[in-house]
């Protein structure tokens, strides 16, 4: 027997990043309280580094990247709340790149138990862990941990600045500050004054202690409060990362190796500088950019280019690449997070099911293509506008780029047009930044052709799983899943930070090994490919891949059992997690499961728990004419406390979408060592005419108060499995590849 690590993927992330920042473990980078990173402006002032009062009201720095998941609202809530204003006078901006604006939320990722336990555990978390992305600086957008690591952040910035209100009132009058109270924006005593009158003074009176207020006072959290973008992104009046427009702009696209990773031996741009509109083609060495009067321009000319390139250092096609991925069993397990029980006995026992599945690679595929606009000043300092997941890493990676301090990079991140894991790359913001370089003050903006933005994305990866189960008397007695696939945290941290982790990657068996199924021999196994495919992190990351294995597998197991699917579930789990229980319950009565079973109709039910939040759905399907629909979907969830019921029920039915269309008709496929998939007619999502009719329950019965699950991931992995399931009830052929619309004939 192996002697399994117990470092997990989650761990070493933070662990490693420490070393590459050289970060100092002390009490005092503990204590001590980041900077203030606002600079005011004129009739502004700034309390703290969330927080600035101006006249008209105030403005909250948000500082978790806006990708349409409605954080910046979410965040904004609880400032408002503490800080007691009306609705109408809060207003949002991002901040910039800044450790005052580390993610407290990955504390909660960084534990080697499941979720799920941590959710029955004590709320007392461990102090290293949790201060870890305070003393790494880690301002990222990502793993479902926006309104997490908020929670207690963003209601201190308002208490705190509240009570810095009231002690500067408190002087003019003469009184105790608790003598005091607030109301709509003012300061209510003897005299009455506006948040506005009392800025100044207040912000050289920064209280050391607050209380928060009571949950049973709250106004805005707990309730689905209107978005702060809705009227922008309604009206077409946002500013986009693609929206920027500066005076005498040009415009640029790339066109880089399509065989990634390999060189560029040579071009001739003659062709391109010979088009109209076209100022320059430079080099970058793995790719060229062409800069002109428009982008469209630039997008044609770049098309012109005669470029030769250096071959990539992977196989040459998909089925070459899966053979890979199919070797990578006959290796040792990295990972083994879960191994109850004694499974090998248990199978040794004979009349064991088995099933292999495979998934391809997947693209992020987001509305708004990747772009970047930078613009180098005479000084030598870099102004850049880039939608981004990871400010801090984005602002380094320009600086670096172009061998100049962090200090001289001003890095601004604008909402985006979704991001879904893809915009934590800055390789964007570093091209613009590089091609600004070679123009010296002219801004110029970036935009990746759909062809370039989909071509060149760092995808989920592909990966194949082969499950082993047994059942005895109508119940599993063992279940043994094994999972291969390159992995997307070594690919993408060697990419991002340098180097590659070693022990258990657990983005490779997470979805799988840490499922509240009381099965009395369960084991998970992680088997890592080598595959150098670009990858990086999807939406709900290795959870998407294995809830698709284990919710297909158990799907199997019920049937071969003769028992019902749901009920089957809900046997599994009832002794080890009563809130998952209840929803499986929840999602049963709401869907009327039992009615749902007629002819010409299917349905199938999944479950994943994942980021903090067990989500179970149910989908129906119907055979039809013009193919088979995708009618009705019931989603439960129960992300403990939900901070903005309307925000979560937008999340998981969106969620959802994203996990049915990559399901349906979603793959990235290579020839000659090229993406095959170029636009949206190669890698499409479902349409408005296609999307089932939702129904969302949010339920609250997760934890302890205080336990908050995410809430832009969980809906995504059960997605699949629930489709290929209902499939099966419908047409009795068992779908274990993906996508589904190479079996199944869909209405679309």
């Amino acid at each position: 027997m192996a002697s399994w690590k117990t470092i997990t993927r989650r761990s070493f992330i933070v662990l490693g990043a420490a070393m590459v920042g050289g970060a100092a473990f002390g009490a005092y980078k503990v204590t001590e309280v980041p900077a203030n990173p606002l600079v005011p402006a004129p009739g502004s002032t700034p309390l703290n580094p969330w927080v600035i009062i101006n006249a008209d009201g105030i403005t909250v720095i948000a500082p978790r990247a806006e990708m349409g998941q409605g954080i910046s609202t979410t965040l904004a809530a609880l400032v408002a709340e503490e800080l007691d204003v009306d609705w109408s006078q809060v207003r949002v901006l991002h901040g910039p790149p800044a450790q005052a604006y580390y993610n407290a939320g990955f504390a909660e990722r960084m534990s080697n138990e499941p979720d799920y336990k941590l959710s029955l555990a004590d709320n007392s978390p461990n102090v290293i862990l949790a201060a870890l992305p305070k003393i790494l600086s880690l301002q990222m957008t990502g793993g479902s941990t926006g309104a997490i690591g908020g929670f207690h952040q963003m209601r201190l910035a308002g208490a705190g600045a509240r009570e810095a209100l009231k002690a500067a009132a408190a002087k003019r009058l003469g009184v105790l500050p608790d003598t005091l109270k607030t109301e709509g924006g003012k300061v209510i005593g003897e005299k009455t004054f506006t948040y506005a009158e009392l800025a100044e003074e207040a912000a050289s009176l920064v209280p050391e202690d607050v209380a928060l207020r009571d949950p049973s006072t709250w106004r805005f959290v707990g309730k689905s409060m209107p978005r702060l973008d809705m009227v922008a992104k309604s009206t077409g009046t946002e500013t986009f990362g693609i929206d920027i427009t500066l005076p005498g702009m040009k415009f640029a696209t790339v066109r880089m190796n399509p065989n990634r990773g390999g060189a560029m031996t040579s071009f001739d741009p003659a062709a391109a500088l010979a088009f109209p509109g076209v100022d320059r083609v430079i080099d970058l060495d793995t790719g060229i950019a062409v800069v002109a009067s428009n982008t469209w321009t630039a997008m044609q000319a770049a098309q012109l280019v005669d470029i030769q390139w250096g071959a990539a250092d992977y196989p040459a096609d998909t089925a070459a690449m899966m053979s890979r991925i199919e070797a990578a069993f006959a290796t040792e397990p990295n990972s083994r997070l879960r191994d109850d029980g004694d499974v090998e006995a248990e199978l040794a026992k004979g009349d064991v099911i088995e099933a292999e599945y495979r998934i391809p690679f997947l693209a992020h595929a987001s509305m708004e293509p990747l772009n970047a606009t930078a613009w180098v000043k005479p000084d030598g300092a870099v102004e850049v506008w880039c939608g981004n997941q990871a400010p801090i890493l984005t602002r380094d990676a320009i600086a670096g780029a172009l061998q100049i301090d962090a200090g001289k990079v001003t890095l601004h991140t604008p909402v985006m047009g979704g991001g879904f894991g893809g915009r934590t790359d800055p390789v964007p913001a570093v091209l613009a930044a590089r091609v600004a370089a070679a123009m010296p003050d002219t801004p110029v903006k970036l935009t990746y052709s759909r062809e370039e933005d989909m071509t060149q994305d760092f995808y989920r990866p592909a990966a194949i799983a082969r499950m082993s189960g047994r059942l005895q008397d109508g119940k599993v007695t063992a279940l043994w899943g094994r999972a291969a696939a390159p992995s997307a945290a070594q690919n993408a941290l060697a990419r991002l930070v340098g180097f590659a982790p070693p022990g258990p990657d657990r983005g490779t068996v997470e979805g799988g090994f840490d499922q509240p199924y009381g099965l009395p021999n369960y084991r998970y196994d992680g088997h890592l490919a080598d595959l150098t495919v670009p990858l990086g992190f999807w939406r709900s990351v290795g959870n998407s891949m294995n809830a698709f294995f284990l919710e297909s597998f158990i799907d199997e197991l019920a049937h071969a059992a003769g028992a019902d699917p749901l009920a089957f579930r809900l046997e599994l789990m009832k002794d080890t997690h009563a809130p998952s229980a209840t929803l499986l319950e929840t999602v049963r009565d709401m869907s009327g499961w039992d009615s749902l079973k007629r002819p010409g109709f299917g349905r199938g039910v999944a479950f994943c728990y994942s980021f903090g939040t067990p989500v179970a759905q149910v989908l129906e399907v119907q055979d039809t004419p013009a193919g088979i629909k995708l009618t009705r979907a019931w989603i439960a969830c129960d992300p403990g406390l939900a901070m903005d019921p309307g925000i979560v029920e937008a999340q998981m039915t969106g969620a959802m979408i994203y996990g049915l269309s990559a399901a349906v008709q979603g793959a990235i496929t290579f020839a000659d060592q090229q993406v095959v998939e170029q636009n949206f007619p190669d890698y499409d999502a479902l349409r408005m005419h296609t999307t089932p009719a939702f129904e969302v329950r949010i339920l609250q019965n997760n934890g302890t108060f205080g336990h908050i699950g995410g809430a832009g991931e969980p809906g995504t992995p059960p997605a699949a499995p629930a489709l290929a399931n209902a499939l099966y009830d419908l047409a009795g052929t068992r779908a274990r590849s993906l996508p589904l619309n190479q079996q199944f004939s869909f209405a679309l």
